[in-house]
């Protein structure tokens, strides 16, 4: 009986150091976005894109001598359910790094997360700005990457006066807005050739909300809309501008959140003519980005399927990690955040994007026109690579913050006027 408990015992402890010799065998990648609810529509492409970048990662033999393993968790469009689904894949996964979040709530639910348990999160999605974790790394637009030189282009391409600022209600369009309303009076717009409105999520009924913008167009001098409208309100919003007669030669648009994916398998007659920004295009010229259509389209074996920006922004992404990785020589978060600023790699537009020390990355910035197959045309871009700005030189509150996450300041809320570093930070 003694030695049958023995070996039960043996069998028991060689299982358990079995199970812990496979899971060092492995770099285990987070896959932190909505594969349901509102957002899954715009979520479940970037789980996609993750998933090919492991598959190839993996082909070309890994990471360190091993092979990589996605642990993918739904979300579902739930705010603090972010959380819990980072907590579950940093403590209980024990993932090496997390690709993932969409909406700017949906980061902020999880930075807590991140900075107690000195997790990796790639956030691939444009925001608002106004932060700089060190354990955050900002794959998408800042402000001065996108709404910037939407609103310069504007102002000198197409000679807009008057601006309506029409966004979404939540912290993005609401902060994005709130540096654009600043920096339009900088270069002396006047309070009243600026009107700015929000609406919820899904919002529908666009008639008197359009009426207005037509009103407001009509003082006789060039009016342009930026829209930080998100998510499915933007198609009644674009079709009711046609209802009413207001065509992209009366009062163009130029959107932040309209791209390939948003505009696939919708009636696109109502937005041809109208504008985005964005920092990548499906329809640029680079012999990178035929590459990675053809390896996208074969990962999900469909030729319908698009690519976006916020994909690129995960290829980005997950090349500079591995490339710290092995710079590092480990997966160790630590190594890996010391390792990765000043990693460069190339983007899908033909040129290279760098790590910066703030965690943002070098980025161009493209303005396209959307075509009746829902593709754009290209019609301005930058002469080279804008570096991403953690902090609006625009707002009052911010335009005195740096971050610098290199030591020896290590701070990504530095005061240059006062010496004092009031956000996270790590001597």
């Amino acid at each position: 009986m003694i030695k049958r408990l023995v070996s039960i015992f043996v069998l028991v402890a060689l299982g358990a150091n079995s199970a812990v010799q496979a899971a060092d065998d492995t770099i285990k990648v987070g896959v932190l976005h909505s594969l349901s609810g509102t957002m899954a529509i715009s979520e479940t492409t970037l789980k996609d894109t993750i998933l090919m970048m492991i598959e190839q990662q993996n082909e070309d033999g890994g990471l360190l001598g091993k092979q990589l393993e996605a642990v993918v968790v739904d979300p579902a469009s739930n705010w603090p359910l972010f959380a819990e689904k980072a907590r579950e894949l940093i403590e209980k996964e024990e993932v090496d790094v997390v690709f993932g979040c969409w909406t700017s709530v949906s980061r902020k639910s999880v930075l807590p997360v991140f900075e107690e348990l000195n997790g990796l999160l790639f956030y691939p999605v444009q925001y608002e700005g106004e932060e700089s974790s060190k354990n955050v790394f900002y794959t998408g637009a800042a402000p001065n990457q996108q709404a910037i030189p939407a609103v310069d282009y504007l102002m000198d391409e197409v000679g807009a006066e008057r601006w309506v600022l029409a966004g979404t209600d939540y912290v993005y369009p609401r902060t994005t807005n709130k540096i654009l309303e600043a920096y339009l009076k900088a270069k002396g717009v006047s309070d009243a050739d600026i009107m700015i409105n929000y609406t919820p999520f899904g919002h529908s009924d666009w008639q008197s909300i359009v009426s207005d913008i037509k009103k407001f167009g009509s003082a006789g001098k060039k009016t342009a809309v930026v829209s930080t409208i998100n998510g499915d309100a933007n198609v009644p919003f674009y079709k009711e501008l046609g209802n009413q007669g207001i065509s992209a030669e009366d009062i163009p648009v130029i959107a932040f959140s309209v791209g390939e994916e948003e505009l696939s398998g919708i009636d696109t007659g109502p937005l041809v003519g109208h504008l985005a920004a964005w920092n990548y295009f499906m329809s640029v010229d680079a012999e990178v980005n035929d590459d990675f259509i053809d390896s996208w389209l074969d990962f999900i074996g469909d030729d319908e399927r698009v690519t976006n920006d916020p994909m690129e922004a995960h290829y980005i992404g997950f090349k500079m990690w591995a490339e710290a990785v092995k710079k590092a020589g480990t997966t160790d978060p630590d190594a890996v955040q010391d390792a990765i600023i000043g990693v460069s790699v190339s983007n899908l537009s033909g040129g290279v994007a760098t790590m910066m020390p703030n965690h943002h990355i070098t980025k161009p910035v493209l303005i396209g026109e959307i075509q009746d197959d829902g593709q754009f045309d290209v019609v301005w871009e930058t002469a080279g690579s804008v570096v991403g700005d953690a902090w609006s030189d625009f707002l009052p509150g911010s335009r005195d913050i740096t971050a610098d996450w290199m030591a020896p300041l290590a701070c990504g809320n530095y005061n240059v006027k006062t010496g004092n570093c009031s956000g996270q930070n790590y001597e």
